[in-house]
C-alpha cells in the first residue's frame, strides 16, 4: 500500500512538474535549466516574421513547427532607426523570453512580470534583460517575461497607404499579440495568466499607458496591475499629420514613381531600407527631433491623446506605479547649447506646435543657473535638460499619478521619485538619468551593460530594497507586503499630500513632491494637450 501511494506521489510530482521541453502548440521548445534554480527558454517565436506582405502589417501567428527548437539563444532585436544591420539585429525579430523557477509546476500560479523594453519607439534598447536576478530576489516566486517589438518605419509608419493595405501601431499591436501569447502558455512554464503585472521603462512605460488607454480604455484581461518607470508622452500625430513621414522614405527610397508606392517599400531589401530610415524635421521644426517615429492617433488602438484620456476616465483602473528620475533629459538633450535661442529650438524641435508665448513662459519657468556648468558643456545644457525631461517624462507622469487619485479616488497608486547619484555620472553633469534605477531593479549584472559602476561600491546598499518593493508589488500589487524589513512604508498617492518614494541610498524615505515642481508641471499639464501629448 505504501509503495503504491509513493509510486502515485511520484508521478503525480512527474506530471505536474514544468518540464525544459514546452510544447506551445505551433513549436514545441527546449529551455535550459541553471545552476541558480532557474530554467529559462530564450528566443521562442510569438508572431510569424514580419517580413514581404507583413512588413507594415499587424503580426500574426507563428507558423507551425514540428521540430523541437532548443530555446538556449537569444532571438534578433529589431531594427532601429538610424541603426547599422548586424549579426544580433534584422526584421525577423518578434520573439519572447520566459523565466520560470525550474521546480516551479503546472499546477502553481506564479504571478508574471511582463516588461516592455524602452528606446524610444525608435530601437528595443533593453534587449534581453535577464530576468534571474528578480528571481531569485523573490526566493523563486514569480516568472519573468520580456520579448522585442518593432520599431521605427517597421512598427509606427502611418499614412492613407498604410491604412488601406496594411496596419498602424503595429509595435503596439506586437505587444499586444505577445502578451495574447502569455494569456494563451504561461501556466505551461508554471504562471498565473490571471495575476500578470506590466512593467516598462521610457517607451516601454510610455507603452503601458497606451495599452491601459487602448481602445478607449477596453479591458481585454491581458494584464492586472501596472508598473511603469520614466513614462515619455511624445505628440501623438494623426493619420493625416503621419503623411509627411511616409512621403518622405518613399522620396528617399525612389519608389515615387511606382503605381504602388507601399508594394515598393516593402520590396525592397532591408539592408537598403535601414539606409534610408532617419529621422527628419516634423512640420513646424527647424531640426530633427530625438525620435520622430511614434505611436499614431488612428482611433483605433489610440483614440485620444494620453493625458486627455485618463483625464476622460477612458483607461484601464488597475493598481499602479509610477515613476521618474531627477534628471531625466540629460542623456537626450545637446551638451553644447549653450543659449536660450538654442534651448528653445531644440525644445520645439520635439513639440512643434510649441507657441512663442508659451515657450517664454517656459523660459520664465526654467530660468538658466549660470553656475550649474559642467566640463565640455554649453552654459544652457542643463537648462533645456530640465525642461525637456519635466515636459516628457515627470510632469505627465504626476499628472497622470494625480488623476488616479483625484479624479476616482484609487488608494492603490504609488509614485517614485529615482534620486540615486552615480559619482561618475555626477562628474560628467548627467546627475540622476533616465532610467538609471533598472539596474536596481532587475541587478546590475542582468541589464545587458546598462547599468551604475557605483551598484557594485557605494550605491549597492540600494538594490535590496529597491528589488524588494518591486518584487512585493509582482506578487501582491502593493510594493509593501514583502518589502525588505527595515525599509519605510511606501505610501499611496493622495491628491492632497501628492507623496511619492524617494530613492536615496541609505536615506530612501516618503517626500512631498517639491512646491516648485508642482508649479512647473501645473503649467505643462495645462498645454499638454494642445501639445498633442
Amino acid at each position: 500500500m505504501r509503495s503504491t501511494l509513493i509510486s502515485g506521489l511520484l508521478c503525480a510530482s512527474v506530471v505536474g512538474a514544468v518540464q525544459p521541453l514546452v510544447d506551445v502548440s505551433y513549436s514545441k521548445y527546449q529551455g535550459v535549466p541553471l545552476a541558480n534554480g532557474i530554467t529559462e527558454w530564450l528566443g521562442m517565436r510569438y508572431a510569424a516574421p514580419p517580413v514581404g506582405n507583413l512588413r507594415f502589417a499587424a503580426p500574426v501567428d507563428p507558423v507551425q513547427n514540428k521540430t523541437t527548437v532548443v530555446a538556449n539563444t537569444f532571438g534578433d532585436i529589431c531594427l532601429g532607426t538610424g541603426a547599422v544591420p548586424s549579426n544580433t539585429s534584422s526584421e525577423d525579430c518578434l520573439f519572447i523570453n520566459v523565466y520560470a523557477p525550474t521546480n516551479a509546476s503546472s499546477e502553481d500560479t506564479l504571478p508574471v512580470y511582463f516588461f516592455i523594453q524602452g528606446g524610444g519607439f525608435n530601437s528595443n534598447s533593453n534587449a534581453n534583460y535577464n530576468g534571474s536576478g528578480l528571481i531569485e530576489a523573490s526566493n523563486h516566486n514569480i516568472i519573468v517575461v520580456n520579448f522585442n517589438y518593432r520599431v521605427g518605419p517597421y512598427g509606427f509608419l502611418a499614412s492613407k497607404e498604410i491604412v488601406k493595405e496594411g496596419n498602424t501601431n503595429n509595435g503596439i499591436r506586437d505587444q499586444i499579440k505577445a502578451l495574447q501569447w502569455v494569456q494563451k502558455n504561461i501556466r505551461k512554464f508554471g504562471g498565473n495568466p490571471n495575476h500578470v503585472v506590466l512593467g516598462g521603462a521610457s517607451a516601454g512605460a510610455s507603452s503601458v499607458t497606451l495599452l491601459l488607454t487602448a481602445h478607449n480604455g477596453r479591458n481585454d484581461g491581458l494584464f492586472h496591475a501596472t508598473a511603469a518607470e520614466s513614462q515619455a508622452l511624445s505628440p501623438l500625430l494623426s493619420v493625416e499629420e503621419s503623411q509627411f513621414m511616409y512621403d518622405n522614405l518613399v522620396i528617399r527610397t525612389g519608389c515615387v514613381d511606382s503605381n504602388d508606392t507601399l508594394a515598393c517599400l516593402r520590396g525592397l531589401n532591408s539592408t537598403f531600407l535601414q539606409t534610408k530610415n532617419i529621422n527628419t524635421p516634423f512640420p513646424g521644426a527647424q531640426n530633427p527631433p530625438v525620435t520622430m517615429y511614434s505611436p499614431t492617433l488612428d482611433g483605433d488602438i489610440v483614440t485620444d491623446y494620453t493625458l486627455s484620456a485618463y483625464r476622460k476616465g477612458n483607461f484601464i483602473k488597475l493598481p499602479a506605479i509610477y515613476g521618474d528620475d531627477t534628471n531625466e533629459a540629460t542623456f537626450f538633450t545637446p551638451t553644447n547649447t549653450s543659449s536660450i535661442a538654442e534651448s528653445n529650438t531644440f525644445i520645439k524641435d520635439q513639440f512643434p506646435l510649441l507657441t512663442t508665448s508659451q515657450l517664454r513662459e517656459i523660459n520664465t519657468l526654467y530660468p538658466n543657473n549660470p553656475n550649474n556648468t559642467f566640463p565640455n558643456s554649453g552654459l544652457y545644457w542643463r537648462q533645456v535638460s530640465d525642461v525637456f525631461g519635466e515636459m516628457l517624462f515627470n510632469c505627465p507622469g504626476l499628472a497622470i499619478t494625480d488623476i488616479y487619485s483625484s479624479n476616482f479616488s484609487r488608494k492603490d497608486i504609488y509614485n517614485f521619485h529615482w534620486d540615486v547619484l552615480d559619482p561618475g555620472f555626477a562628474a560628467r553633469g548627467l546627475g540622476v538619468g533616465h532610467t538609471t534605477e533598472l539596474g536596481a531593479i532587475w541587478g546590475p549584472n542582468n541589464t545587458q551593460g546598462f547599468t551604475l559602476a557605483s551598484y557594485a561600491t557605494t550605491n549597492a546598499n540600494i538594490i535590496p530594497i529597491t528589488q524588494a518593493y518591486w518584487i512585493s508589488f509582482i506578487r501582491s500589487y502593493n510594493p509593501n507586503t514583502y518589502r525588505l524589513k527595515g525599509s519605510p512604508e511606501w505610501r499611496a498617492w493622495t491628491a492632497q499630500k501628492k507623496q511619492r518614494l524617494h530613492f536615496v541610498t541609505n536615506a530612501t524615505a516618503m517626500e512631498v513632491v517639491d512646491q516648485r515642481q508642482q508649479k512647473r508641471c501645473a503649467y505643462l499639464s495645462s498645454v499638454a494637450v494642445d501639445l498633442k501629448q
